[in-house]
């Protein structure tokens, strides 16, 4: 967002909009919605990394639940247009105006960021896999064969998302054009542009104007050294210059691993400087192949929480976007080759949906940013450790509403990494009723290191001022007219607040305070307290109540909006305490007097609700609780916890299986003569990458994902000896190389090589002799996914596959031998440019057999198949195919996340990789060589909570030692839930059919 310079007076700075609407404007303070200044919570989710809509819901729902009023997301430009010149936008989660419908009821604003570049650790960066050939020119500029291949895709998500957007009654607020794209100047400090680039953004931004979008057009910048598309920084009229520049920045490093980032090991409270950058975020990390086992949750956790995203408000930010909120699943092959099916990013919401510390600390900010309104309009008065406290050790930054004079001090300790325990009191602090030292009755504040903490002074609530409080605010709410201030001080520590207005306070509820007094001042009330695990009530004679908790208790206490408008007005809303999670509240239709609550528990617990004085009974769930009513006029019942289940062990399931290699055999045993074979012929090339001719590069014969399969052939009365191959598939891919059936070798891959070359002898017992016989050398190659940015051209394929041996024709001859011919085969359907599976799509599968003829599929008839299961095993090298069915019968109200687990059954062999696909998606591989990535969440859709669940497991030997696997159904978590779990979700499953037989 934008910020003043601070040689520049605010005055020069005036309120804004793009001349195309005036219900968004912004200036260098905030946002303003419809003349109202917003501080903008918001958090990022892919709607393709969950591919059931109907869970959709969940995460938007938790995000609303957290305190937020935005949900950001990617659009991909290679998920929705499966081939050039196509586009969909309405199969399974292809649907985006469903997801669009499902944040303007629950009452979310959203930031619709489409590319068409939108890196996201995917393949390619999110670009379709068929521009990366070369035929597209440079991608990412302004060139005519790229503009054309993008327009399809940017004209009709522009024109899907147009009558969503907040000027159409919807609740997009802004469209990104591009992303991560520095290059506007061809030297930034000199301001020369980059005209080629200039000339890509200005095509995207007319492009969305021609299709109706008139929100503010954003761009995000990649670090803070590029300073491109930025208003205030083109003072040269270079050109491209989006409405409002933002900022994408990871100050724990974007990665588990912090050398992917260029340094060793920063500090995890360290903070960044994004004040003077403004003056002229990151929700986790996510996991590389090598990264440690489950993530590094803790790097980005609950405490990173409290400390950074406070210090980021001490910094004037106020829209702040958190980078992933829900990170999601890399399922099928949509990731960039350093990345494994894991997408969980550390995030507050777990891949498997679940929630934790993150989430309530995330949730105790965000709810105070929602009712702090005058938060989004303030100076940045001052900070230091000497002019605010008595304690060096405490640096302060002052921010102050120049029109209320509400003032907000954010403090932290001056050495970031200090884990040091601090006493102090705020000296003469300017307030409404004079300089104030505090606190005054109740001690010294104690401040724990690796904290943040925000003091309000002057803080408006309702028709009420609470002068000064060193516990936090959490929120308020406005019900029947009076204020119910909501406080919060970390466990063990005091607190203390002064309310103007009041005479007289009365303890309601005393319930977890070691001490808590009522002394009177000139202007009002001083509290002090010290906060044990609970809460208190204290209401006043001016008609305020306040609530005061510890940390823990704010975490279960729930602030649901009772309409769907994403200000969240104070008066719209209501109290709830002690559920896991609260979705939602409002009126019940159906019972009078009734407040309907919606959400999930995860033991019996009581619920305690503070709403208007006419409801008089609880409903959850759609169940009416009995109910009873406090002395001090809350609402309290028991809600039930999750029922008890049990899930099927899969040892026990029948498997059976299938050779998924038959290709590797000769011509008398396997012919490659369907349409599922492609002869890999170009002589010439579009890339700029050369090797052997002919040019082995899958893409450009139209295979873009998974496993390819190479066949080679050449005469049985060559001299060849043994082969050369270099093969390219991005990190952690692998190969495995055959003649004739007979196993050669494999590349076993690394985290680290994009490229593996071996040379590899025949064995004479596999090579053919005499006669007019072709010998036959399968490739099999796993390819993990393209690189990124500009990267993402970088090829697929075999570069160099060259016969070794002594000449043609004997030894004495010049001659050297070489391949007759080549075929390919990969996704069933990619050679020619169209798709099976449009609801999966083609980053579902590869150019296996068990792919190609739909063995992964639910409905394919396995009758004629021998038993044997994963534990038994493969032996020897090659690749076996198994299949089981997994019934299910979870009970309804419940939201349960089951994993799929693998665990080596010979932990002495790891030269093998796992492939699980659940219902026909794939959604693991397990690579335990390269790899501790071996628990897989499958949300419920893709798996039929109430029915018979197709497994299939492809299994690759890379080595003569065979390989054996053991695969367990987990569960994640159960919580008794409001979300439907059990919906008819068959559209997501398509089965089996007998186009498929075509790909043998």
């Amino acid at each position: 967002m934008a910020h003043y310079n601070a040689t520049q007076k605010p005055s020069t700075w005036p309120i804004q909009n793009n001349g195309l609407q005036d219900l968004i404007q912004w200036d260098h303070y905030s946002l303003i919605i419809n003349g109202e200044r917003i501080f903008l919570l918001g958090g990022e989710m892919h709607p393709f990394r969950l591919p059931v809509p109907e869970l959709w819901e969940d995460i938007l729902q938790k995000i609303k639940a957290m305190g937020m009023r935005m949900v950001s997301i990617y659009t991909h430009w290679g998920f929705h247009a499966p081939s050039s010149g196509k586009v969909d936008f309405e199969t399974g989660s292809h649907n985006i105006t469903r997801f669009l419908e499902m944040a303007r009821d629950i009452g979310l604003y959203v930031f619709v960021r489409s590319g068409p570049y939108i890196n996201g650790e995917l393949s390619a960066g999110g670009m379709p896999l068929w521009v990366t050939t070369g035929v597209y020119g440079d991608l990412r500029l302004n060139g005519t064969a790229f503009t054309e291949a993008w327009t399809p895709y940017e004209d009709g998500l522009a024109q899907l998302v147009r009558p969503f957007q907040l000027t159409e009654n919807g609740t997009v607020i802004m469209f990104q054009i591009e992303n991560e794209y520095g290059n506007q100047w061809r030297n930034v400090n000199a301001k020369s542009p980059n005209m080629a680039a200039v000339s890509y953004m200005e095509k995207l931004e007319q492009n969305a104007r021609k299709n109706g979008i008139v929100v503010p057009a954003t761009h995000n910048a990649a670090g803070q050294s590029a300073k491109s598309w930025s208003r205030d920084y083109d003072t040269v009229q270079a050109g491209g210059d989006v409405d409002m520049y933002g900022l994408d920045s990871y100050p724990q490093c974007w990665s588990c691993v912090p050398a992917s980032c260029g340094s060793s090991s920063p500090s995890p409270f360290a903070v960044s400087n994004y004040h003077d950058h403004f003056q002229q975020f990151q929700g986790g990390a996510m996991n590389p192949w090598d990264g440690p086992a489950g993530g590094c949750r803790d790097k980005t956790g609950a405490s990173f929480v409290n400390f950074y995203y406070r210090d980021n408000i001490a910094q004037g930010v106020t829209i702040l976007n958190l980078y992933m909120i829900y990170g999601g699943t890399n399922w099928g092959w949509l990731a960039a080759p350093f990345v494994g099916t894991s997408y969980d990013y550390s995030a507050a919401i777990s891949e498997d949906r679940s929630i934790g510390a993150k989430f309530y600390e995330i949730k105790n900010l965000g709810l105070f940013t929602r009712v702090a309104h005058e938060l989004a309009y303030t100076d940045r008065i001052g900070s230091g450790t000497t002019a605010y406290t008595n304690n060096s050790a405490i640096f302060v930054t002052e921010l102050r509403n120049p029109k209320t004079r509400a003032a907000f001090y954010v403090l932290r300790h001056a050495d970031t990494s200090s884990a040091s325990p601090e006493a102090f009191v705020l000296v003469s602090i300017p307030t409404s009723v004079g300089n104030l030292t505090f606190p005054q009755i109740s001690g010294p504040v104690m401040f724990n290191g690796h904290e943040g903490k925000i003091v309000v002074v002057d803080f408006h609530f309702g028709n009420h001022t609470l002068i000064y409080s060193t516990a936090e605010v959490l929120t308020y709410a406005i019900i029947d007219g009076v204020a119910t201030l909501v406080l919060w001080a970390p466990t063990g520590v005091s607190g203390e607040f002064y309310l103007q207005g009041a005479a007289e306070g009365d303890v309601v509820s005393r319930e977890t305070a070691q001490w808590l007094t009522v002394d009177k001042r000139e202007h009002g009330i001083v509290v002090g307290f010290a906060q044990n695990e609970g809460r208190s009530i204290v209401e006043f004679d001016n008609g305020v109540r306040v609530i005061l908790t510890d940390r823990s208790f704010a975490h279960k206490m729930w602030v649901p909006v009772l309409t769907n408008d994403p200000r969240a007005p104070v008066n719209e809303t209501g109290l709830v305490i002690g559920p896991y999670l609260v979705r939602s509240a409002k009126l019940s239709i159906s019972t009078p007097n009734t407040l309907s609550i919606t959400g999930d528990s995860n033991t019996t617990t009581t619920i305690e609700v503070f709403t208007t004085t006419n409801i008089s009974k609880i409903q959850w769930n759609g169940q009416n609780l009995p109910t009873s009513k406090n002395a001090h006029g809350s609402l309290t019942a028991t809600i039930p916890g999750p029922a008890a289940f049990t899930v099927p062990t899969l040892k026990n399931m029948k498997w059976k299986s299938f050779d998924s290699l038959p290709e590797r055999h000769r011509t008398a045993n396997y012919s490659a003569s369907s349409i599922a074979w492609v002869s890999a012929n170009h002589t010439t090339t579009p890339s700029k990458t050369k090797g052997t001719v002919p040019y082995l590069f899958a893409d450009e014969y139209g295979f873009h994902t998974g496993i390819r399969l190479w066949r080679g052939t050449f005469p049985s009365n060559t001299s060849a000896t043994g082969v050369f191959l270099n093969v390219q598939g991005g990190t952690a891919h692998g190969w495995s190389a055959f003649l004739n059936g007979e196993f050669l070798g494999s590349f076993l891959g690394s985290a680290n090589a994009a490229t593996g070359n071996m040379t590899l002898l025949f064995p004479k017992t596999a090579l053919l002799s005499g006669g007019d016989q072709e010998n036959v050398l399968l490739v099999m190659h796993d390819d993990t996914g393209h690189d990124e940015g500009s990267a993402a051209v970088n090829i697929r394929g075999i570069l160099n596959a060259t016969l070794i041996g002594d000449g043609e024709f004997g030894s004495n001859s010049s001659k050297v031998p070489v391949f007759s011919s080549w075929k390919v085969a990969g996704t069933a359907g990619g050679g020619t440019g169209s798709s099976l599976d449009p609801i999966r799509t083609g980053y579902n599968e590869g150019g296996l057999t068990a792919e190609r003829l739909g063995w992964h599929l639910p409905g394919f008839d396995d009758a004629a198949w021998p038993s044997n299961s994963p534990d038994e095993g493969v032996a020897g090298a090659g690749l076996q195919f198994y299949r089981t069915v997994l019934p299910l019968g979870l009970p309804a109200g419940l939201d349960v996340s089951l994993a799929f687990r693998f665990t080596p059954a010979d932990g002495s062999n790891l030269a093998y990789r796992a492939y699980l696909y659940v219902n026909g998606y794939q959604f693991g591989r397990f690579y335990p060589a390269i790899s501790s990535e071996n628990t897989f969440p499958v949300p419920n859709g893709v798996l039929d909570y109430g029915g018979d669940n197709l497994i299939g497991l492809a299994v690759w030997a890379q080595s003569e030692a065979g390989a054996r696997v053991r695969l367990e159904l987990v569960v994640q978590y159960a919580v008794a839930s409001s979300l439907m779990t059990h919906f008819d979700g068959a559209y997501l499953r398509p089965r089996w059919d007998a186009r498929r037989l075509r790909y043998e």
